[in-house]
């Protein structure tokens, strides 16, 4: 995969539904009652990144303090949604030991994984950062996953949704419509080559999660070192 061309034209797609007000609005964020959950291997940027994230957030909220914005305890990269969140999922339905094993198994020596933060990309439902990998381990970790779950008996939704490929990470959801619609898309395209760093990943998180990755609803299950 080209990741540029790719994040490119999820870019051009979803800004024009966003300039049509065809975007989503994502109901459910807010709700008491959403108890979607699932487990997911992630890594989290640097906190060098997650500053300069957080920069470009301030002026979007000063435009729209409406719409969800990511905390930097929720910002990450999602390496696999193992379970991908569903209803009524709990952590009593597996045993997480086998799930830990499995992961160990597919992990890779001296991956020296590189994220660059580098522009941003979008969805009809959020804005999201352009990451770029600078070797191919993380993919090849993904693609160990995926044979060695596959080959296993434990429940997991991998591939359901989308076949995962990419090294982006939400930072602003839609959950009211737009109230400076222009001024909003301006800063976007403003953003939409900047520099948010590079960072080494040091260790992955498996994690019990909802749909947004809430630090309040978050379990950590186990780390692994890399």
């Amino acid at each position: 995969m080209n990741l540029e061309e790719h994040y490119t034209t999820l870019y051009n797609t979803s800004i024009e539904k966003i300039k049509n007000n065809t975007y989503d609005i994502d109901s459910l964020i807010e709700s008491e009652n959403d108890n979607r959950f699932g487990i997911t291997l992630l890594l989290r940027p640097s906190e060098a990144a997650k500053t300069n994230i957080q920069q470009f957030l301030d002026e979007l909220k000063r435009i729209d303090s409406d719409q969800y914005y990511y905390t930097n305890s929720d910002i990450h990269i999602t390496v696999m949604s193992i379970i991908s969140c569903y209803s009524g999922f709990q952590l009593n339905q597996i045993n997480i030991q086998d799930y830990i094993e499995v992961i160990k198994q597919s992990l890779i020596e001296s991956p020296n994984i590189q994220i660059h933060f580098k522009g941003l990309t979008a969805s009809p439902s959020c804005i999201m950062l352009q990451g770029f990998m600078n070797n191919s381990a993380l993919n090849d970790i993904r693609d160990n996953l995926r044979e060695n779950f596959k080959h296993s008996t434990l429940e997991q939704s991998i591939d359901k949704r989308y076949t995962i490929q990419t090294a982006h990470a939400t930072v602003v959801r839609f959950k009211n419509k737009l109230k400076q619609k222009d001024h909003f898309i301006k800063t976007i395209e403003r953003f939409k080559d900047h520099d948010f760093g590079s960072f080494k990943v040091e260790s992955l998180e498996l994690v019990y999660n909802d749909w947004y990755q809430k630090e309040a609803l978050v379990e950590k299950l186990f780390q692994f070192e890399l």
